[in-house]
């Protein structure tokens, strides 16, 4: 793999921000939630944070979010009993 294909699969939170159309904060707060995986590349750890998302889990926390179709909730007709004559005739 080669260099420029390591650093296409990194993202920072202003590209994760402009692809999902949300604010920085809004991402800082999936990452503060560990909603979203995120890795901190700065150089000390007492200073403020460097967040990379890797694409794979920017991937993973789209999935997680993603809606499922709403169950089917027709109504099924009732079928027409055939009744059982127990009378003798």
């Amino acid at each position: 793999m080669t260099t420029c294909e390591t650093v296409k699969r990194w993202l920072t939170v202003a590209d994760v921000a402009g692809q999902l159309s949300v604010s920085d904060e809004k991402v800082l707060q999936w990452i503060e939630t560990a909603e979203l995986r995120a890795h901190d590349l700065s150089n000390r750890r007492h200073l403020r944070p460097r967040w990379k998302i890797k694409l794979d889990d920017l991937e993973a926390f789209l999935a997680r979010r993603a809606t499922t179709p709403p169950p089917d909730t027709r109504r099924r007709r009732r079928q027409a009993h055939s009744f059982v004559d127990f009378y003798p005739e």
